[in-house]
């Protein structure tokens, strides 16, 4: 009988959201997703730990040793990765950098040569930027110059606009998180067609295709299969291992969602700088879910040159 997760293939192209290669090579997903707190996941794990010298190696002599470790520790998860997914990999820019156009772009351009370097070319590589202003910014000047960006920490219907009259590749609008703000406010356990964070891909989705957007709706941040079988359909989902192992093992067909077919009722709009700043201030849930994901990713990039600065102290 064939698997939710089978089933799901057939409509939607699947993205394991992991930088654990054990799980990749196991789920075999076309493409995959990264992020500095599953770097600092699979930096904590001992199988990892030659690919933390490799990069303290790649990265000595350098007068910021620390952090040009962590930007070869990211491109070598990326590259074992590459191995096993037919696609991409998706690599992040140091989340500090989410208000920075210029320091967003220069790192965009170290870790696509650190990827050349290696020996993986930049097609197979989506640069992962959070989806503030001049994250957008950046990424229209990147894939003018043929570098292909995944804008991810996306929670508002402007970010979604603005990404897309940007012409970056792809966005990755958040499920899971705009479910859990509004669970909280109004302490109700959204379900289905009723979630805010479904309604919300599917509003985008349905706008993009509408307008003839050829940025890539690639689903994230799932919390249960519920969500993941309402956006059945979706140009692509980004899906933890323990979601895909959980399609996996349940049977059932799945069909393209409804939510996604309907037309869009929002006009094409183009977003200037204050615009899309008044747009996505008005959105309480997007500004603070935003704010929130860029200090967390701060914190575990920390945490992994914390990590990193700890080993070399141990060697010393």
């Amino acid at each position: 009988m064939t698997s939710k997760l089978d089933s799901l293939r057939q409509h939607t192209l699947i993205v394991a959201d992991t930088g654990d290669i054990d799980a990749i090579r196991t789920l075999q997903p076309v493409d995959a997703t990264t992020n500095p707190s599953l770097l600092l996941k699979a930096a904590q794990q001992s199988d990892y730990a030659y690919l933390l010298d490799q990069a303290l190696q790649q990265a000595s002599g350098s007068y910021q040793q620390i952090t040009d470790a962590c930007d070869h520790f990211a491109v070598a998860v990326g590259s074992e990765i590459i191995k096993l997914v037919p696609g991409r990999v998706s690599t992040e820019v140091d989340a500090r950098l989410s208000f920075d156009r210029a320091a967003t772009l220069d790192k965009a351009h170290k870790l696509i040569a650190l990827y050349e370097q290696a020996g993986v070319t930049r097609d197979r590589v989506l640069i992962k930027i959070a989806a503030t202003w001049e994250g957008i910014q950046a990424a229209a000047e990147l894939e003018r110059e043929g570098i292909q960006c995944n804008l991810t920490l996306l929670f508002s219907f402007a970010q979604a606009q603005a990404c897309a009259d940007a012409g970056v590749f792809l966005i990755s609008p958040f499920v899971g998180r705009i479910y859990d703000w509004h669970k909280q406010r109004d302490g109700v356990d959204y379900q289905g067609a009723d979630d805010p964070g479904v309604q919300s891909v599917a509003r985008i989705f349905r706008y993009y295709k509408q307008h003839m957007y050829a940025t890539v709706v690639m689903g994230a941040s799932f919390r249960n299969i519920g969500q993941i079988e309402s956006l059945c359909g979706c140009d692509r989902l980004t899906i933890s291992p323990s979601l895909l192992q959980q399609l996996a093992e349940e049977s059932d067909p799945l069909t393209p969602s409804g939510l996604l077919s309907s037309p869009s009722e929002d006009p094409q709009q183009l977003l200037d700088e204050s615009g899309f700043r008044w747009a996505h201030n008005e959105d309480a849930m997007a500004t603070e879910k935003l704010a929130e994901g860029i200090r967390a990713f701060a914190a575990d990039q920390l945490k992994l040159e914390k990590l990193l600065a700890e080993r070399v102290a141990s060697t010393a």
